[in-house]
């Protein structure tokens, strides 16, 4: 069951769920704020936790909203692009054959059939970090699996709006944001581990904030720098 509330010029949104805490979030990015309470909670109550939470919500709001975004994307000749945290110098080819994506040293090859337009450019490079994504999880899979004493049914990696990563606990898979094949590779280890952890425990109670201390100490550091590094630039909904 769903709510919401103004609180100020904010909307928050409250889904009252089978669980003993209350979780604020403020979420990039535009700073949406979402609470989850337990059902036998109050909506008042409710309002008046996040009023006493007002100022850490306008502070996680305003860092949120100055975050860097990335310049729109048309994969031409000598655009930067990112992957795994560099800066990479993007040069077309265009040839009829299939289309193809290269990383050699600091230079992103993408080659092109003639007349490519720009949308299907952006599939076929967004196809690529998606795989590069792929292709390193099962190494980390591997090695945080038997440490955290948990294993996954699967994986995914797709496009995600608002999230880096999301488990669902009663299918015992995670999903991963295609965009961190941009950031660096810690920053997909944290978001594997983050997800791993939340198979022990499905909320962000103190119980999985020990975890994360217990198991990787610079969690928080890796998390601060995930957020600070430039996202996506699009028109988000929420």
């Amino acid at each position: 069951m769903a709510s919401q509330f103004q609180l100020g010029d904010t909307r928050v949104r409250v889904e009252f769920k089978d669980i003993k805490n209350v979780h604020l979030s403020v979420h990039p990015p535009a700073g949406r704020v979402s609470i989850s309470a337990p059902r036998r909670m109050k909506l008042e109550t409710v309002r008046l936790f996040a009023i006493s939470k007002l100022d850490w919500i306008r502070r996680q709001q305003k860092e949120i909203l100055t975050q860097e975004r990335e310049p729109r994307r048309e994969y031409l000749d000598r655009e930067s692009h990112y992957v795994w945290g560099k800066r990479c110098l993007l040069t077309v080819s265009e040839r009829d054959e299939p289309p193809s994506v290269l990383l050699k040293h600091t230079k992103l090859h993408l080659g092109l059939r003639p007349e490519t337009t720009t949308e299907r450019r952006h599939a076929i490079v967004e196809a690529w970090y998606r795989e590069q994504v792929r292709q390193a999880v099962p190494d980390l899979l591997a090695k945080w699996q038997p440490i955290l004493g948990v294993n996954t049914a699967g994986f995914y990696v797709q496009r995600m709006r608002t999230r880096w990563g999301s488990c669902n606990p009663a299918a015992r898979t995670i999903r991963l944001n295609t965009d961190l094949a941009k950031k660096p590779q810690e920053c997909l280890e944290y978001v594997v581990v983050h997800e791993l952890v939340h198979l022990l425990e499905p909320t962000h109670n103190t119980r999985f904030v020990a975890l994360m201390d217990r198991f990787m100490p610079l969690w928080q550091e890796h998390r601060k720098a995930l957020n600070r590094l430039p996202v996506r630039h699009e028109d988000w909904e929420y």
